[in-house]
């Protein structure tokens, strides 16, 4: 043989991205982000309206209500990629199935590791997509909305100042008035009462604006006259000033942050903590479960012709729930203390290899499972 003579192959040519992992690809994407949008738009529908309706009572202000409806897209969004990925897989396989388009694989020599392959394409992109989410995106939002939420709660008494109509604060010991704002921004001709036990204040002022200040929030007066002095008594002290300030709302400090909101970093150093074990364990719990479901899928999807793509859905459903109620179960039980990070994180995801290799084996048999790297040899 001379050295110009090509080299005999007498195996199947190996491709890294077929045709049909592209083929599958592309359904099993678009199923996805189908399924997932819809999933989003029904939950933040739900908390779109008990923040509008927070909106409205003047909890939060409505400059607000936008970035709190994007925070909560994104922390829905990182908790439903699991169950989105396991829907799109049923979806996918049950109507290659339907249309016996497996049974078309099947005679070429393609099997359960076929299948595998197109799917880990996506699910492995998917499933790093998950973690960025899941580890370091939720827990941003989470912050930035409990700060927001904290924030407005802080402030709602001033917000609802409005010039021409009186307005009370701090269980009516402050009472507050302005006939009109200018266009610079300031209140004019202001008036306010204001109880400090059993004396009263009434002070009127040309002008006011509102200051925010280390320790609160405060209404400032300029140009005008206050009076102080103890009701049916006749002493009372009459005094006129250039600025005087009133306290309004006494700043609190941030509250604690919970362990939904503590970045990653945090969360590695202290995993003798249980409680942010526990939550450290749910959050990987994310793009773990992506994959080892849409595993699952593939056998879960195998039907008879006359099954229809719903075939098994009631039975993929079933197993979900109880996956998902055991991981529930799994972080109390690692929050609790009665069983370590490391136990916990892994017999739950053992438990569920060993259904998937349970359906795989039943399905395809233990020889359908091993990958048909070459034939005729």
């Amino acid at each position: 043989m001379s050295k110009t003579d090509p080299i005999p192959n007498n195996g199947r040519q190996f491709r890294l991205w077929s045709v049909l992992d592209k083929m599958i690809g592309k359904d099993l994407l678009l199923s996805f982000l189908s399924i997932l949008v819809v999933l989003v738009m029904i939950i933040v529908s739900q908390k779109f309206i008990r923040v509008l309706s927070q909106a409205i009572e003047g909890n939060i202000a409505n400059d607000t209500v936008i970035s709190l409806l994007a925070f909560k897209t994104i922390i829905v969004t990182a908790s439903f990629f699991p169950v989105a990925c396991f829907m799109a897989v049923l979806m996918v396989m049950g109507r290659m199935y339907r249309d016996q388009e497996i049974a078309a694989i099947a005679s070429a020599g393609g099997g359960f590791s076929t299948l595998l392959k197109a799917l880990l394409f996506i699910l492995i992109p998917l499933s790093i997509c998950s973690a960025w989410l899941s580890l370091y995106v939720a827990p941003w939002a989470e912050e930035q909305s409990r700060k927001m939420m904290h924030n407005d709660e802080q402030t709602a008494d001033v917000r609802s100042i409005t010039p021409g109509r009186f307005s009370e604060y701090h269980d009516g010991e402050l009472i507050f008035y302005a006939e009109s704002l200018d266009a610079s921004g300031k209140l004019r001709n202001v008036f306010i009462q204001n109880k400090q036990g059993a004396r009263t204040g009434i002070a009127n002022a040309e002008l006011g604006h509102i200051e925010n200040r280390d320790d609160g929030s405060y209404l400032v007066l300029e140009n005008g006259e206050r009076i102080q002095g103890i009701p049916g008594e006749k002493k009372f002290t009459i005094e006129k000033y250039r600025e005087y300030s009133v306290l309004i709302n006494r700043s609190v400090s941030l509250s604690n942050p919970k362990a939904k909101d503590m970045p990653l970093d945090e969360l590695l150093n202290a995993l003798d903590n249980h409680w942010l074990a526990s939550e450290l364990q749910e959050r990987l719990s994310n793009p773990i479960s992506l994959i080892l479901l849409g595993v699952l899928a593939i056998p879960l999807s195998k039907i008879s012709p006359r099954g229809g793509v719903y075939g098994n859905m009631l039975l993929a459903f079933g197993i979900y729930f109880i996956y998902s109620n055991l991981q529930k179960i799994n972080h109390n039980w690692v929050e609790s203390g009665k069983i370590s990070f490391t136990l916990g994180f892994l017999w739950i995801n053992l438990l569920l290899l060993g259904l998937i290799w349970l359906l795989s084996v039943r399905s395809y048999g233990s020889r359908g499972l091993m990958p048909k790297w070459r034939e005729n040899q």
